[in-house]
């Protein structure tokens, strides 16, 4: 009997845990945690439909974009992005359910980096090429620039 009282004992122990673990990865996301995870989210999108037999053609049309919420001009770019799915020459592409995914994904992470998250999100660079190319240069500060032009002389 004192065995069976020691394995239910256990059991509740180990099932507590297990519920006290699962609810401190319960934490609501932060406007930055879900800008990021988002901007993911659209990238790995965005590569399906540049690969995808049915709406490779669709995507053709499509600007280059590599997400980067840490860029000042993100949103600038998502907003250009947004014009062209919202008025794609194709109605086939238009009525694509990957494509009307990604219009609304890419409608929520503006809304959410204008709007919800405005003055939360801290943006390291100004540099618009990078959301072209993906390759972003790094920006100094001024105090950092004048520091640089001064070991040059």
């Amino acid at each position: 009997m004192r065995l069976g009282a020691g394995l239910g004992a256990g059991l509740a122990a180990v099932l507590w845990l297990c519920g006290c673990v699962r609810l401190m990865d319960c934490a609501p996301p932060t406007c930055y945690s879900r800008a990021i995870s988002l901007s993911k989210e659209i990238m790995t999108l965005l590569d399906k439909i540049h690969t995808y037999h049915r709406t490779k053609s669709c995507a053709e049309i499509l600007p280059t974009i590599f997400l980067d919420v840490h860029n000042s001009c993100v949103t600038i770019k998502i907003r250009d992005f947004l014009y062209v799915l919202l008025n794609h020459p194709t109605q086939y592409c238009r009525e694509r359910p990957r494509v009307l995914l990604l219009k609304r994904k890419m409608q929520n992470l503006y809304t959410i980096i204008t709007r919800m998250c405005y003055r939360d999100l801290v943006f390291f660079t100004d540099d618009c090429e990078g959301i072209d190319t993906g390759h972003s240069r790094p920006h100094y500060a001024e105090d950092r620039l004048q520091l640089l032009q001064e070991e040059e002389r």
